[in-house]
């Protein structure tokens, strides 16, 4: 029987407004996708393997401010709610992208990264809302939704972001700044708070604060430092595709900014039909640790066919193998949720943000660095060796979550 109580229907009430804003602000900032690199690149003279140093330094620098930030953002949210950390996290994003808009040198670019990487949590916090307002046998179905709502970015950002980037690299970024101010507007006004006081964090404790704080929750419930190894290794593996793809589908398959916009619509439409339409059922019928698993694999065989792909058709081919990756996060999130407290999703979810900051340090550099001497080492030429890395790192998320990951008891 459909449950039709008043606090069944809050809780679909305030999953609607997380979806939406979710999808307002994936769909702000996958906008800039295919064009930063390419604004980069004008920034330092048309220099292919420069511009994938600097996007290096960029997206290295972000993630060093994720890392610090994730779980102090994380304990703010179980201690005062998750609304507000919603709503400053928008707002840096919106200020990121008019810096962005307005920049004349590679430097202002730099500045408006820094405001974003001390701010953004809105993914983080969101999934910490809806394991507020979900039961956890749900929560698989509800992070597959989430995910959608970032693919559904994927496919309108990116394709907008090419289409306003082929008449002005500037204009993509003030298209993102006013969705993302409009998304702040709709969460001021709308987006209602989660957490209610009485399963709040009695207090602010710095000491939890810091990366290294935010691991002693991960020690501390059974099995789940082992699951977070395995997130962190698939965020790992996918900071290949910003750091990278555009820049790679750009030198391998000579593609402008207008098929870089359709391929990234194919690709996002694949991961939402993954997300909506099968994460629960198949979460359903295997479980959550199966889900993992299958997701793993499919990113490994997924990354190994993008880096052979000799032609830009056997490239797409890849496409729906590579939209079943979507299937690990909801299962990973919905086995780790259910191992802490509700005073306790927001700091498991900064150390999530703060696993995801420390990849997108490590990530820029190992893939930038490989990607750039591929292409200088003419003799050895393999431009797809980096994406070829990222397979064998969701390799390494396979093992792991084979050995770790297993249904918990809620709380344990």
């Amino acid at each position: 029987m459909t449950d039709q109580s008043p606090a069944a229907a809050g809780r679909r009430a305030s999953f609607g407004f997380i979806f939406v804003l979710a999808l307002m602000n994936s769909i702000s900032f996958g906008i800039m996708i295919p064009v930063l690199p390419n604004l980069i690149k004008e920034f330092t003279g048309g220099d292919t393997a420069s511009a994938a140093e600097w996007n290096l330094v960029f997206g290295a620098t972000w993630g060093v401010l994720q890392f610090a930030s994730g779980p102090v953002l994380g304990l703010m949210s179980d201690r005062w709610g998750r609304r507000p950390v919603l709503l400053i996290s928008l707002f840096g994003l919106a200020v990121d992208f008019l810096f962005m808009a307005l920049a004349p040198t590679l430097w202002w670019l730099f500045l408006g990264r820094i405001l974003n990487g001390l701010t953004a949590a809105s993914f983080s916090t969101a999934n910490a809302y809806l394991a507020d307002v979900t039961a956890p046998q749900d929560r698989a179905k509800v992070f597959g939704w989430m995910s959608s709502a970032f693919s559904f970015g994927f496919i309108f950002g990116p394709f907008i972001g090419g289409q306003l980037g082929a008449i002005d690299l500037r204009l993509p970024f003030m298209a993102a700044a006013a969705l993302t101010f409009v998304n702040w507007l709709y969460g001021f006004f709308i987006l209602p708070e989660s957490l209610p006081p009485e399963k709040r964090a009695t207090r602010f404790d710095w000491k939890k604060a810091n990366p290294l704080g935010s691991l002693v929750l991960l020690r501390s419930h059974t099995g789940l430092l082992p699951l977070a190894g395995v997130g962190f290794l698939f965020q790992l593996a996918h900071v290949v595709l910003p750091s990278i793809f555009v820049l790679y589908m750009g030198y391998r398959y000579n593609w402008g900014l207008a098929v870089l916009g359709w391929t990234f619509l194919a690709t996002g439409l694949s991961g939402v039909i993954v997300q909506i339409f099968l994460v629960g059922p198949i979460v359903k019928r295997i479980g959550e640790r199966r889900a993992v698993l299958v997701g793993a694999l499919a990113g490994m065989a997924g990354f190994a066919w993008y880096a052979t792909a000799p032609t830009g058709l056997l490239y797409l081919l890849a496409v729906p193998v590579f939209a079943f990756t979507g299937l690990l996060m909801p299962g990973l999130q919905g086995l780790m949720t259910r191992r802490v407290l509700p005073q306790q999703q927001g700091q498991l979810q900064g150390a999530n943000q703060s696993l995801m900051g420390l990849s997108s340090i490590i990530g820029p550099v190992i893939f930038g660095e490989v990607f750039a001497w591929s292409l200088r080492h003419e003799g050895f030429h393999l431009p797809g060796l980096a994406i070829y890395v990222a397979s064998g790192l969701m390799g390494l998320a396979f093992l792991l979550a084979f050995v770790a990951a297993r249904q918990p008891a809620d709380g344990s």
